[in-house]
């Protein structure tokens, strides 16, 4: 479940990096909670390419958050409870 939240918020800062169609699919997956057929139909391609673009958004998205100077997920709500003990 922290891995769907950690892209989800990744998907509202770097998602104008992806092509429309990768944020498009990424955005019903990650926030609408669309299954993999439901995307698949919508775009009239197979759930195996839903797949595909989810798995090809996500290392973009993930690639980006370990650039320096952009580490969106170092302020995550709640990520530094355990530091403040």
């Amino acid at each position: 479940m922290a891995k769907k939240w950690e892209i989800s918020y990744l998907l509202d800062f770097y998602g104008d990096v992806l092509t429309e169609k990768q944020r498009d699919v990424m955005v019903q997956y990650y926030n609408d909670d669309y299954s993999l057929a439901e995307i698949a139909e919508n775009f009239g391609i197979t759930r195996q390419g839903v797949r595909d673009a989810i798995k090809r958004g996500e290392a973009t998205l993930l690639e980006l958050d370990t650039e320096p100077g952009r580490p969106v997920t170092a302020r995550l709500p709640g990520d530094h409870e355990e530091d403040a003990r």
